[in-house]
C-alpha cells in the first residue's frame, strides 16, 4: 500500500542526504579519510553535536558543481523510486563556501541535479535557502540577502537550520523580514531540541508559513490550538526525531495527536541515511503507527503540496496527479 502512495516532502537537508557510499565516493576522489563518521557503510555519531560533525564532513567533500549536480541527482532519483512527486531541498550557502565554492555555482550544480531528475523520473524540486543559525545573526542575515537576489530561479523559500538551542529566535528576526520582503516562503526549525517556546516565538517573531518539526509544541495544549487556528504547516520527521532520542518510540510520538488536533502535518526525512530512513520508510512508520490508509497518507501528501514553496501553475499539476 505505501509503495503506492503519491509522496512529498518538504524538510530534506541536501548535504545530509549524501548516502555513506557516494560520501566514500567523494573521500576517494579527493583523499580523505572519513572513517572519524563513516564505519562499515553507516555514519557514526551519538548525539547531536557528533551528527553536526558528521554532516559537515561530509558535505566537505562535495567541491564542485559536478559534485553537487551527482548529489542533487541520485537524492531525487532515489526518492522517486519510492514514489515521491514533489520535494523542497534545504541548501547552505555556507557549507558551499568552506567547500571552496561560489554559492552562485553551489546553486548551478543543485539546479542541474534537479533538472537531470526531472528528465528521468517527472520528479519536482525547488530549493530553500538556509541560514545556520549556530553561525550567529549576521550570517543568517546574508543568507537571506543571497536568497532574496533570487540568484536561481528554483530558490522560492528561506529558512533557518543548525542548532535551535543557539541564541534566541528574535536575534535572527531581521534575517526573515529580508526574505519575507523578497517573497520568499517563509520556513524555520523550532520545537525539536528545543521546547515549546521556541515554537512559540518562531510564531511571534517570523511568522513562518511552516516549521521544520514543531513536534514539541505537543508540550503546550494552547499552542497545539494556535497552530491549529493559524493554519501553520509543520514539517514533521519521525524518523530524525527518534533517532535523537526527542522521542522513546512512535508510540510516543506526536504526530498523530498533533494532525487529530487540526494542526496540518507532513512526513519528510530531514537527512535520511543519517537517521536510517527515507521519504519511504517515513510512511510507512506513520501507517504502521497509526494504521493509516493510502487515502490517509495521500491527505499528508495532499497537504505538502498545498503547503510547498511552488508557482501555482506547478501545484495545480501536482495535486492533479494525487486523483
Amino acid at each position: 500500500m505505501n509503495a503506492d502512495v503519491k509522496k512529498a516532502e518538504l524538510h530534506c537537508h541536501i548535504e545530509g542526504a549524501a548516502s555513506p557510499e557516494l560520501v566514500k565516493a567523494q573521500a576517494a576522489k579527493y583523499g580523505t579519510d572519513v572513517s572519524a563518521f563513516i564505519a562499515d557503510d553507516h555514519y557514526v555519531w551519538s548525539d547531536f553535536t557528533e551528527f553536526l560533525a558528521a554532516y559537515d564532513g561530509a558535505a566537505a567533500l562535495f567541491r564542485s558543481e559536478d559534485d553537487y549536480a551527482s548529489l542533487a541527482q541520485s537524492y531525487l532519483e532515489g526518492i522517486a523510486a519510492q514514489n515521491a512527486i514533489y520535494a523542497e531541498i534545504f541548501v547552505s550557502p555556507d557549507h558551499a563556501v568552506v567547500a571552496g565554492l561560489s554559492p552562485e555555482a553551489y546553486f548551478d550544480g543543485l539546479a542541474s541535479g534537479i533538472d537531470a531528475a526531472r528528465a528521468s523520473t517527472g520528479i519536482e524540486c525547488r530549493m530553500i535557502v538556509v541560514g545556520i543559525r549556530h553561525l550567529g545573526a549576521e550570517k543568517v542575515e546574508a543568507a537571506a540577502r543571497l536568497a532574496a537576489g533570487r540568484p536561481h530561479p528554483l530558490i522560492t523559500g528561506f529558512g533557518m537550520a543548525g542548532e535551535e538551542r543557539f541564541g534566541r529566535v528574535s536575534d535572527f528576526a531581521r534575517a526573515f523580514d529580508i526574505a519575507r520582503d523578497a517573497d520568499l516562503g517563509i520556513t524555520i526549525h523550532a520545537g525539536e531540541l528545543d521546547g515549546a517556546d521556541s515554537v512559540r516565538d518562531a510564531l511571534d517573531h517570523v511568522r513562518p508559513a511552516r516549521i521544520g518539526h514543531g513536534v514539541r509544541a505537543i508540550e503546550d495544549p494552547e499552542l497545539v490550538q494556535r497552530l491549529a487556528d493559524e493554519g501553520v504547516v509543520l514539517e514533521v520527521c519521525p524518523g530524525s526525531n527518534l533517532a535523537l532520542g526527542v522521542f522513546a518510540d512512535m508510540a510516543t510520538h506526536p504526530f498523530d495527536r498533533l494532525h487529530r488536533a487540526g494542526v496540518k502535518v507532513t512526513l519528510s526525512s530531514d537527512d535520511p541515511p543519517h537517521f536510517h530512513s527515507s521519504i519511504g520508510e517515513e510512511y510507512r512508520l506513520a501507517a504502521d503507527a497509526w494504521g493509516y490508509d493510502a487515502l490517509k497518507l495521500t491527505g499528508f501528501t495532499r497537504t505538502a503540496i498545498e503547503a510547498a514553496f511552488v508557482d501555482e501553475p506547478t501545484r495545480t499539476i501536482l495535486l492533479g496527479q494525487l486523483a
